[in-house]
């Protein structure tokens, strides 16, 4: 066998693999595109508003020192928010650039989405370290009628970190599902549908 018979065989394979998406069927699959760009817009200036919001409450927090603590709480949240809108600001170039005329284009868009639910679900638990702080600033400035044992502030820290890593990540699979995982559903039994 020549190599121009390779070629053609190889060629041929590629093309048998990799079956077109007619007009009709991304038509069905850019009605939910759309909505998780709608949605990904939407809660991206929720986030905005939401740390603008904070900033302006820890402006006005006194004594100086509680107000240097949640302020320093707050950036490091900011900064960790950064990092993973990063990520969520790349899915959101790749689907609205998205030409999805193969379904391997298809398999890979479903990829992505599916990884970024890891990324989604890594954010809400990475806001656990930020409760432990959240509850030692409250601890601290809490005026209390007689001092608190550290069996209690032990106590207190343990069980807010266990339910409020709970809430987080019932939370976050909750948001994920009703703004973005029920049309990543959708686009996967499109491509199961494609596929058969």
């Amino acid at each position: 066998m020549n190599i121009d018979d390779l070629k053609n065989t190889w060629n041929e394979d590629i093309e048998n693999e990799t079956p077109e998406i007619n007009i009709e069927q991304r038509n069905k699959i850019n009605l939910p595109l759309e909505k998780v760009r709608k949605n990904m817009r939407m809660e991206f200036w929720w986030v905005v508003a939401i740390f603008v919001f904070a900033f302006l409450v820890c402006s006005v927090c006194q004594p100086f020192k509680l107000q240097l603590y949640i302020t320093v709480l707050i950036a490091s949240m900011l900064l960790v928010t950064v990092f993973f809108y990063s990520k969520f600001f790349k899915l959101y170039k790749d689907i609205s650039n998205t030409e999805l005329k193969t379904s391997d284009s298809l398999k890979d868009l479903v990829t992505q989405l599916n990884l970024n639910k890891q990324y989604y679900l890594s954010y809400y638990i990475s806001f656990a370290p930020f409760i432990v702080c959240e509850i030692l600033i409250v601890l601290e400035f809490i005026p209390w009628p007689q001092p608190i044992g550290e069996v209690k502030i032990a106590v207190i820290l343990i069980s807010s970190l266990i339910i409020g890593m709970f809430l987080l990540f019932i939370c976050g699979k909750f948001w994920f599902h009703r703004y973005y995982g029920r049309y990543i559903d959708h686009i996967e039994s499109l491509l199961k549908e494609f596929k058969s």
